[in-house]
């Protein structure tokens, strides 16, 4: 089987996709990687050249989300046919939306890992302005053409089906890790932070506003950059750039708390790499991080300093509790195989290569661990 899948640069798509590529190459699966965005850094370059079966198609077209993007996703729209006819693909698996309306001629999923709209509702508590107006209409256009819509979480496939529903065809099936990158290592009295520090959905001023107050230094990993060149500063935690994986996990391996208070998360990779790597998690308690790992960190409200500051101060003071909390988290972080998203993207696959589409508003699909 070979599937055309495009990805985006500069974000969590990328490990996504490099994840789902190497278990599917294991299975025989060849994949065609399309990439959008920035151009690839070497380290990335690196990535994609160690998994077997993947061929890169680069460019850096402007993604969908961006400040007007609309002449660069006409572009990119002809150059992924061009793509597809020079690959052949029995599969296009689009994870992003507006191309979804292109005439492809292999069958077409769609995977929503995030949107504008329910990015707007969750970090503002507002609907997204009339200048994203345009954005709904493609949006709704592209992801209605799609034989299977899945999403990483109930919660998000609920958010797309709200904004820009109903579908034909919807499943969850939950992102994964290979336990193998990341592993716990000496521990350190630190706590460890990550995320796009430009986007307010991870909420990292929340740890800025307590950082002067926790006992341990809390460290900082991501981009601060923002995609209009502005820059983001924090006080009272130490950035240490953009990491790659390597350097991710060494500093994951260390750190004994990880804390993401997201206002916004679909998933959240990198909340399942602390987790591997065996970190006691302090999260925003909205309803996908409480999908996906009740009962396995302490979980605080996205607008409470307060009780963030309690909930750090009760891991750093009760070493039993913390080390309870991390062990509950990696285990159920294990189940977040490979091996089994795999399988359900295989299935996924064969659905949208066999099925008959139903009409838009039929009874949804569900695929994936603990659909309902």
């Amino acid at each position: 089987m070979k599937v055309l899948m495009t990805t985006d640069t500069v974000g969590g798509i990328w490990t996504y996709c490099l994840e789902l590529a190497r278990s599917l190459g294991e299975l025989g699966v060849e994949i065609g990687l399309a990439t959008m965005g920035d151009p690839l850094s070497p380290s990335q370059r690196r990535a994609v050249a160690g998994l077997p079966g993947v061929t890169v198609f680069e460019s850096t077209f402007k993604l969908e989300w961006m400040q007007d993007p609309w002449d660069d996703l006409e572009n990119a729209g002809d150059w992924l046919l061009e793509v597809e006819d020079r690959y052949q693909p029995d599969v296009i698996h689009l994870n992003s939306y507006v191309h979804g309306s292109l005439p492809w001629r292999a069958p077409l999923l769609i995977v929503g890992h995030s949107c504008v709209l329910s990015w707007w509702e969750a970090v503002k508590a507002l609907p997204a302005p009339p200048e994203w107006d345009h954005y709904r209409e493609l949006v709704t256009q592209g992801i209605r053409c799609a034989r299977l819509v899945v999403a990483p979480s109930h919660t998000m496939l609920d958010a797309l089906d709200r904004h820009y529903g109903p579908f034909s065809n919807s499943g969850v099936i939950y992102n994964a890790r290979s336990p193998e990158y990341f592993q716990p290592g000496g521990k350190g009295r630190l706590i460890f932070a990550s995320g796009r520090l430009w986007d307010e959905a991870k909420n990292l001023r929340l740890v800025e506003r307590v950082a002067s107050q926790v006992r341990w230094p809390i460290y900082m990993a991501g981009e601060n950059v923002s995609p209009d060149g502005g820059l983001i500063e924090f006080g009272g935690l130490r950035h240490l750039g953009r990491l790659n994986q390597a350097d991710m996990a060494q500093w994951l391996g260390r750190a004994a708390i990880c804390v993401h208070p997201a206002r916004y998360e679909p998933f959240g990779l990198g909340v399942l790499e602390a987790a591997l790597a065996g970190c006691a998690l302090v999260l925003g308690d909205i309803p996908s991080l409480r999908e996906l790992w009740n009962g396995c960190a302490l979980f605080v409200s996205p607008d409470d300093a307060e009780g963030l500051l309690h909930a750090l101060e009760l891991l750093m003071d009760d070493a039993d509790l913390r080390h309870q909390l991390a062990a509950a988290a990696a285990e159920h972080g294990r189940s977040f195989a490979p091996e089994r998203q795999a399988d359900e993207y295989l299935d996924a696959y064969d659905l949208v290569m066999s099925r008959v589409m139903h009409p838009l508003g039929a009874e949804a699909l569900t695929v994936g661990p603990g659909s309902e």
